[in-house]
């Protein structure tokens, strides 16, 4: 890994970022490094409040900023899920790592649990898996997509691009099926990498 447990830091219920760490992305990571995870606690101070809508557009932009880099370029490995600060200290992740940081950002700005859903789907131009965010805002509803392939927010009905597989949030895991109907399957607990980033996370804040 490129960092020590000290970089690894962020949190699910409240936001903040310690001295301590700011100074250590300063100091191994330069000033830039420093200044985005700066912004992005200045983006949760300023939307902690806004109208929900604006709340996802503020974040779909914020992290969609970043460049898109591979896990085998970027970590050498397959398969990482990274934590917001790796992303942003980086400036760089994957389509799950875009994903990952914007539902965190999301929760910390009091969006609830149950209206979040990371949804890996095949992006059918591309022939291949990708990850997005998607909003709920009733349980039933149509739910807009936030996406690191385009910045525009849609509902999900008008991304025929995108075939969904399977969702978690924090509190379950949902299999997609035929017709639009989701069948929950157990907890997000099951997804070796979302645990692992989670550990990390429960780690850095002890």
């Amino acid at each position: 890994m490129l960092f020590p447990v000290l970089l690894i830091v962020a949190t699910v219920a409240a936001f903040e970022l310690s001295d301590r760490l700011l100074n250590y992305v300063r100091e191994e990571f330069g000033q830039e490094a420093h200044a985005r995870l700066e912004n992005w606690q200045n983006l949760n101070r300023m939307a902690a409040n806004a109208p929900r809508e604006r709340q996802l557009a503020l974040v779909n932009s914020f992290f969609n900023r970043a460049r898109f880099i591979s896990d085998m370029e970027h970590w050498g490995e397959e398969d990482y899920w990274a934590t917001p600060v790796e992303l942003l200290t980086t400036n760089g992740g994957d389509c799950e790592d875009f994903s990952i940081a914007k539902y965190l950002t999301l929760k910390s700005m009091g969006v609830p649990d149950e209206e979040l859903r990371i949804v890996y789907v095949k992006a059918l131009d591309l022939n291949q898996a990708h990850m997005v965010l998607a909003w709920y805002p009733t349980p039933d509803a149509d739910p807009l997509i936030l996406d690191n392939l385009i910045n525009q927010i849609k509902p999900a009905s008008q991304r025929n691009d995108l075939e969904p597989v399977y969702s978690f949030n924090g509190e379950g895991l949902w299999l997609n099926q035929s017709g639009g109907r989701q069948q929950r399957v157990g907890e997000a607990g099951k997804l070796d990498h979302w645990q692992d980033m989670n550990k990390r996370l429960t780690e850095a804040l002890r």
